[in-house]
């Protein structure tokens, strides 16, 4: 009798624990997922694109807003894009308060505003706020030396990207909506700028058409070129490394999503947050999509949702690097974008020499 009742405590026990673990790793929480393809509502339930255009009109939409990112920023850049003609490209770059060696790497290179004498660009970081008064003052300093930060009433942390994006969006409504092209960025990435020019002009054939014969024929002077180029300035992009993936569900994933927050089995497509190209229709389609769309704490997902909304397509290509590309001289030439460059001397080492091969 006691051998039976110590074989049943360790039926018990392991039966305790195999359940245990199969909860804590989701497996209980696949079955009770939504289907996204055919079921998927998120608020606000129901069609935006009519309400969109509204907003972007000045026109009262017939259904309220159920979001609104109103921030109030202690510094503001307001004067970074105004009375520039031919605004090419802005880098909104997203950065933490302390990150300043990165910043410093970042002007110096990719960032430096008059990298290319023939094209306007902007370079703009965005962080939020910390607690520590010396690491504010050093802020103070910094902004006031260059006058390219902006810093919004949020919380800088890990979950708060939504608030930094959100940030960026909002300021380029209110100040900075005159540019054809935006990226937003991580300031821990390695960035060429013309390829970010080259990748623009020409996103379905890039790097395909500068490797064929016929490229240096200097094919956007001619009509198609025209053409693309009076496309390109109304184009929906919204473009970089995208994904088709499904949310954590295990509950030790720093990614974990509850079914609460978010039952569906599937994210919307979306692109990877890190190095994001938006043309300036797609940024101000998904600002005022926003408004329509309940907060969500990751900012990649969080975009996903937008532009599913405002039916945008993620448009993939496979020169963004949401993992470092393994370096050498010779295998960065069609590179857009590789994260992984949080040492700023490396930053600083590998664009020098891509500058001189003439790829950055």
């Amino acid at each position: 009798m006691a051998l039976s009742t110590k074989r049943k405590c360790k039926y018990f026990i392991f039966t305790f624990v195999l359940l245990s673990l199969l909860y804590v790793f989701g497996v209980f929480h696949h079955p009770l997922e939504k289907n996204f393809y055919s079921e998927f509502r998120y608020p606000y339930d129901g069609d935006i694109e009519d309400l969109v255009s509204k907003l972007r009109n000045n026109l009262t939409p017939s259904v309220s807003p159920i979001n609104n990112y109103r921030f109030y920023y202690y510094k503001k850049c307001t004067s970074k894009c105004i009375d520039v003609t031919d605004l090419r490209v802005v880098f909104l770059i997203k950065s933490s308060p302390q990150h300043f060696e990165r910043r410093m790497a970042i002007r110096s290179t990719w960032g430096f505003q008059r990298r290319f004498s023939d094209v306007e660009m902007r370079t703009v970081f965005f962080v939020g706020i910390k607690s520590e008064a010396k690491l504010q003052k050093s802020i103070n300093e910094e902004s006031q030396r260059y006058r390219d930060i902006v810093q919004a009433n949020f919380t800088d942390t890990y979950f708060n990207n939504t608030y930094k994006t959100m940030s960026a969006l909002y300021w380029v409504a209110q100040y900075c909506s005159n540019s054809k092209f935006y990226v937003i960025v991580d300031d821990d990435f390695y960035v060429s700028v013309k390829n970010i020019l080259r990748f623009i002009k020409f996103p379905s054939q890039y790097p395909k058409y500068l490797k064929e014969p016929w490229a240096n024929f200097n094919f956007l002077n001619n009509k198609i070129g025209r053409a693309l180029k009076l496309h390109l300035n109304e184009v929906r992009l919204y473009a970089g490394y995208t994904f088709e993936s499904a949310p954590h569900r295990h509950l030790t994933s720093k990614w974990y999503v509850s079914l609460k927050e978010y039952p569906y089995h599937m994210w919307p497509p979306y692109v990877s947050g890190g190095a994001v190209v938006c043309s300036r229709e797609t940024l101000l389609d998904m600002y005022f999509a926003s408004f329509y769309t309940k907060h969500f704490r990751f900012d990649d997902i969080y975009m996903g949702l937008l532009a599913f909304k405002v039916k945008i397509e993620p448009f993939h290509s496979e020169e963004f690097y949401f993992c470092k590309k393994p370096y050498n001289k010779f295998n960065y030439e069609y590179v857009i974008a590789s994260h992984g460059y949080d040492n700023p001397k490396e930053l600083i080492k590998v664009w020098s020499e891509q500058k001189i091969l003439g790829n950055a």
